[in-house]
């Protein structure tokens, strides 16, 4: 279905944008102002919020961007199954 590609699409999307913010975290000196980054904050902290706030506290590590990644494998894994 049309429909389920797209949201598969979607998902690898925000996988890209996901990773893509874990590399800008690695640099502290990075301008948050910029536009792209800003973009790629504004789309992924809504989903990395919640999951940040039910983890305990890692120390200095950051596991919201590994569940969310696991839980877009999870999801594409079951879209596919569907098609």
């Amino acid at each position: 279905m049309f429909i389920l590609q797209i949201i598969i699409l979607l998902l690898q999307l925000f996988e890209l944008a996901l990773l893509a913010r874990i590399i800008l975290s690695w640099f502290p000196n990075v301008d948050r102002s910029n536009p792209i980054i800003q973009f790629l904050f504004d789309i992924t902290e809504p989903v990395l919020r919640p999951i940040r706030d039910m983890l305990p506290s890692g120390g200095m590590f950051d596991f919201s961007p590994l569940i969310v990644f696991l839980i877009i494998q999870v999801l594409s894994t079951v879209l596919r199954g569907i098609r």
